[in-house]
């Protein structure tokens, strides 16, 4: 006689399949037939944060490491809390699945007055999702819960939700519903005739320009070889570290520098590679690129998007790179003078970057001095983590540096809880606003007691530094709105177990990020911006017009 299982322990068994490892969520009537089969099953960690938009952005964090981040909301307002954090998971390209309750099927868009019942979820989850999906029977459960982290995990990939009626949820199927894992397509191979024009291309050029996004993630080797041929490499703030800054043709991320932005005047082809070239990054498109400019994307759909391009080749950056860089010879291209003006174009955007940074530049040293080589910086969207924090900050390998995408505030915490768990065996710093933590304080409690091995360091200015930076420049200096009361964040981790150390002074920081880094587990650094010192940031800059 064939075993009958609830759909919820089908759900559980078939993320187990897929190696999930962990999952994060806020339990619910509206889910609990799940995470009852998820906590008998004991093969998933199960992490409770303390709301539905730290849950999806913890598990966006971990998505980004693991290839598929998995998190569980309950429904209406609950998965309604959930919508910024896909938003973001949206704009990063994460493999997430969101995994969310509904009412029974028989009250479904009946406006009855269920309990957790809202007005089209399923059309909110489609609006900020790549894809979104309704099991409508039982024996369907597992079949669209495959479909949808195909979805996800498909390039180029992004957050897919689905929704299961709390009905279905608590019904039995035959256990032999559950499968293998359903692996994603395998890219294909570069095209031969594509890496010929490309590489024609590039043997023409005398100075060739790479710049590489979050769709180059993968390209570590490809993009380190042509830069050894002799290519001078860019990269978005998500895309720091495929190329390492210590690299001697590595522009990092000073994209905005007059001095690296002279060093663009002179190239002569600028290959885009899984780039959306950002508004941020290039003053609202206005950033003039060396011609040609061929685009490398996956995405066909990504064509011209922000810029017009001479060539759009879709197809995976890591063949066609990979194919590209094994047609040239190390220091092929190479030119001691171009070599000698790109080290000084780089060392005048890291001096000016230091000079802006004032007494925050000893902060970024000292963090960098004491963070192992395998250790991450998650920053949220704060006047240090936009500062030193996104360019000074030493950049290693591919995603040493996380952040919001979506430039959304008061999700580094959460993104640090989940990059944490993703990465039991290195240390995480989290660099966070006070404005931007009081967004999710509550996850304070979840790093405590995951025993998250993270140092989160909190900017204390008393409000958003940002916003005051912003007005001060482009509203007159005419200040509103910006001014916070803030708690003694020491001793609300304190009263969380949590060991804490308050700094005022510059000469600190060496100390006590030594000290708070090296020690294991959950600690909090809360500097004193006002003691400390200005630190000067009107947003990123501006179109000129």
């Amino acid at each position: 006689m064939n075993e009958k299982i609830t759909v919820g322990e089908a759900i559980a068994r078939t993320l187990e399949q897929y190696q999930v490892a962990a999952i994060y969520g806020v339990i619910s009537i509206h889910n609990l037939p799940v995470a009852d089969a998820i906590g008998q099953r004991g093969a998933i960690r199960f992490v409770p944060a303390r709301g539905e938009a730290g849950a999806v952005t913890m598990a966006d964090a971990h998505g980004r490491f693991s290839g598929l981040g998995v998190a569980l909301t309950s429904t209406g307002a609950g998965a309604g809390n959930a919508v910024g954090a896909m938003i973001e998971a949206l704009n990063a390209n994460t493999p997430l699945l969101h995994i969310t309750g509904q009412v029974e099927k028989a009250y479904l868009d009946a406006d009855a007055g269920f309990i957790h019942e809202t007005k089209d979820q399923l059309g909110f989850l489609r609006a900020c999702s790549k894809q979104a999906y309704r099991v409508h029977t039982p024996e369907q459960a597992v079949a669209v819960l495959q479909r949808a982290i195909l979805d996800a995990q498909t390039v180029p990939c992004g957050p897919v939700a689905i929704e299961i009626p709390i009905d279905i949820q608590n019904s039995l199927i035959p256990a032999n519903l559950v499968g293998h894992a359903i692996l994603p397509p395998v890219l294909p191979a570069a095209a031969d005739v594509a890496v010929e024009r490309l590489y024609q291309r590039l043997r023409s050029a005398k100075r060739p320009l790479l710049w590489v996004g979050g769709g180059a993630l993968a390209c570590r080797e490809a993009v380190k070889q042509l830069a050894d041929a002799g290519v001078v490499v860019i990269s978005s703030t998500h895309g720091r570290g495929i190329l390492p800054d210590s690299h001697p043709r590595s522009l990092r991320a000073f994209h905005n520098s007059p001095s690296v932005e002279a060093i663009l005047t002179q190239c002569d082809l600028t290959l885009v590679a899984g780039s959306r070239l950002r508004s941020n990054e290039t003053r609202t498109w206005s950033l003039p690129l060396p011609r040609p400019l061929v685009q490398i994307d996956i995405d066909p759909a990504a064509a011209n998007r922000n810029y017009l391009a001479d060539e759009q080749i879709s197809g995976d950056c890591a063949a066609l790179l990979t194919a590209l860089a094994a047609r040239l010879t190390p220091g092929e291209k190479v030119n001691a003078d171009w070599d000698r003006e790109i080290a000084q174009a780089v060392e005048q955007a890291e001096a000016a970057l230091r000079q802006q940074s004032g007494e925050y530049a000893k902060l970024n040293d000292a963090i960098a001095s004491a963070l192992p080589p395998d250790g991450l910086l998650v920053r949220d969207i704060t006047v240090s983590g936009s500062v030193w924090g996104s360019r000074l900050f030493r950049a290693i390998s591919p995603l040493c540096n996380i952040h919001s995408l979506a430039g959304a505030i008061g999700m580094g915490l959460s993104m640090a809880i989940g990059t944490a768990i993703a990465n039991p065996q290195r240390k995480v710093v989290g660099l966070v606003g006070d404005g931007g933590l009081a967004l999710g304080l509550g996850e304070l409690a979840t790093m405590a007691q995951e025993k998250a091995n993270i140092t989160l360091l909190i900017m204390n200015d008393g409000g958003y530094g940002v916003m005051r930076g912003i007005q001060d420049k482009y509203f007159a200096g005419r200040q509103y709105y910006n001014q916070l009361h803030t708690p003694d964040f020491c001793q609300v981790a304190e009263a969380m177990g949590i060991k804490a150390w308050k700094v005022n002074h510059a000469e600190q920081f060496a100390g006590v990020m030594a000290e708070a880094i090296n020690y294991s587990g959950p600690s909090v650094v809360e500097v004193e911006m006002n003691s400390v010192g200005p630190l000067s940031f009107a947003g990123p800059p501006q179109k000129l017009y």
